[in-house]
């Protein structure tokens, strides 16, 4: 299969790159303004300055800049460990399955965003656009 799909790898690299920054910031627009059904009901949204608005935060605006491919590794970086540390301040303790506590979404964009953070933003990114100058 590589020889077939292989020649698309750094396309779909982007665009899964983009796709996982939109609904990363889509968590971080449900804390921060309360948006896509909010934090416990529409409308409403975490505290700024408590652990929900600092991650809303990170989400929000780290997803657009990985979607952008904006400072794409360091980005990354930052978005894994806050998914590490949400996994286990708040999945892990109802359990060891990431399946069973509901926190095999966060995993998924912990190690995506670390391996992201080790390859980079890629093709389609501001990144890739500013090193071209």
């Amino acid at each position: 299969m590589d020889h077939v799909l292989g020649r698309y790898s750094e396309y779909s690299y982007a665009l899964l790159r983009i796709m996982a920054g939109f609904l990363f910031a889509q968590h971080g627009a449900q804390k921060l303004f309360g948006m896509l059904g909010g934090m416990g009901g529409e409308g409403q949204s975490a505290e700024l300055f408590s652990l929900m608005g600092l991650a809303g935060i990170v989400e929000f605006f780290g997803g657009v800049m990985i979607a952008l491919g904006l400072f794409g590794s360091w980005v990354a970086f930052v978005a894994s460990g806050e998914m590490a540390f949400a996994y286990f301040l708040s999945h892990a303790p109802q359990g060891f399955w990431a399946v069973l506590n509901n926190g095999e979404r966060a995993v998924l964009f912990c190690f995506f965003f670390l391996y992201m953070a080790t390859r980079g933003s890629g093709i389609w990114s501001l990144d890739r656009a500013m090193s071209r100058r």
